[in-house]
């Protein structure tokens, strides 16, 4: 087996270092070209720009460009690498931008822990863009930070971190809840970690009608609950008053156990306690909170999923941003928000049960791939997302006010 370190280096390194390069969308081949796309004839966007400032979607890039932004302090599994290490992965996201939504995409590294640093700076440059993706921002800080980006600008604002997983797990509950035969908001949920991506986790799933009271969430202290004086206000809003301290207590009958922890976190032995049909989302990486083969030599009944591709129900954010992002943008959205990421989810939810096209079946090795238990939300190749999702996205935003288009 080849080594994926090296081929990952070879990869990023041979040819032109990195990721991304910038092609000119205009002709700029005569004497002509030039004067029209900089001296004298450039003068003329800007002063309409000047008169109307609507008018810089008309006259340059920003409706199609975000910003990737990171300080690189939560990256990947890799924690706070810093700035400079993390730009690789921005790369990446700006990559996946272009490639699956022809969205242009610019990464930008900010060297700088300060959240309200961050926020000036973030709105120093926004007039660039029409959209501003955060990323890989460690948590509690990532929250103040896109809570005060998003009342100071008017593009849309997202933390995929949070937002994307959120959506995709959203989509995955809605649909095994339905193959499981659960009343939505009868089922009790168990989230272990209580970083940025467990609480909006959480947040999706009490708009999807989950009950609050039903959830309960553990960070590496154990549960999270109302006695406890070490939380922060993020993690105090799913703190339960129930006597129970560990995952042991807490997983006693639960329909599910979310997973944004650490390898290993859940035990086999625990599976036991659930209740009928359990849903499992062990979404550690590279290694889950429990693997597969773990869990189903306790119980065949669960319908589980992971954040790997080699095994069914990949929850990958890369289902999410770029779409939820074109679809902002082709409407102009003043902002990215909760109907909008409904939206998101419903439609993901939708796609995964229709017929599944012979490319996708092709790009897995698969001969059938349908709706049930190994087949909960669509593949990250599926050609319609950008069809099901960007357009649900759009239409969300029209309905919901923030569209600057109808």
């Amino acid at each position: 087996m080849q080594d994926i370190n090296k081929l990952a280096l070879e990869y990023h390194s041979e040819g032109r270092p990195g990721k991304l390069e910038i092609i000119p969308t205009k002709p700029s081949s005569t004497q002509m070209d030039l004067t029209l796309a900089y001296t004298p004839g450039v003068a003329a966007p800007c002063l309409e720009i000047q008169k109307h400032p609507e008018d810089v979607y008309k006259y340059t890039a920003k409706g199609n460009l975000v910003a990737v932004i990171s300080n690189g302090t939560a990256v990947l599994g890799l924690g706070d690498i810093g700035a400079a290490a993390g730009k690789p992965v921005m790369e990446g996201k700006s990559l996946l931008f272009k490639v699956f939504a022809d969205v242009d995409a610019m990464d930008i590294e900010i060297d700088e822990q300060d959240p309200d640093k961050i926020v000036e700076i973030v709105k120093s440059i926004a007039g660039t863009f029409g959209g501003i993706n955060l990323e890989d921002i460690k948590a509690p800080e990532c929250f103040e930070i896109e809570d005060k980006l998003k009342a100071a600008l008017d593009i849309p604002v997202m933390h995929d971190d949070q937002h994307g997983t959120a959506i995709i797990t959203g989509a995955a509950l809605l649909n095994a809840a339905e193959i499981a035969g659960k009343n939505i908001s009868d089922i009790k949920v168990v989230i272990s970690g209580a970083g940025a991506a467990a609480i909006a986790c959480a947040k999706m799933y009490i708009n999807l009608g989950i009950r609050r009271e039903n959830i309960v969430m553990l960070d590496s202290k154990g549960v999270i609950t109302k006695k406890r004086t070490d939380i922060n206000k993020y993690k105090a809003l799913f703190a339960t008053d129930r006597e129970i301290a560990t995952l042991d207590e807490a997983i006693d009958g639960a329909d599910m156990f979310l997973g944004l922890s650490k390898a290993g976190a859940l035990k086999p032995e625990l599976l036991k306690k659930m209740g009928d049909t359990p849903i499992i989302f062990a979404l550690a990486n590279p290694v889950p909170e429990i693997l597969p083969e773990e869990a189903f030599k306790v119980r065949q009944d669960i319908i589980m999923a992971t954040g790997r591709s080699d095994y069914p129900n990949q929850v990958n954010n890369i289902l999410g941003f770029p779409f939820i992002f074109r679809g902002a943008l082709d409407v102009r959205a003043r902002a990215i928000n909760e109907e909008m990421k409904v939206a998101a989810t419903k439609a993901l939810a939708l796609l995964a049960k229709q017929p599944v096209p012979e490319e996708v079946l092709k790009a897995y090795n698969k001969t059938e791939l349908h709706f049930g238990r190994d087949y909960i939300i669509p593949t990250p190749f599926d050609p319609r997302l950008k069809e099901y999702v960007a357009s649900a996205v759009s239409k969300a935003a029209v309905d919901s006010g923030v569209s600057r288009m109808m």
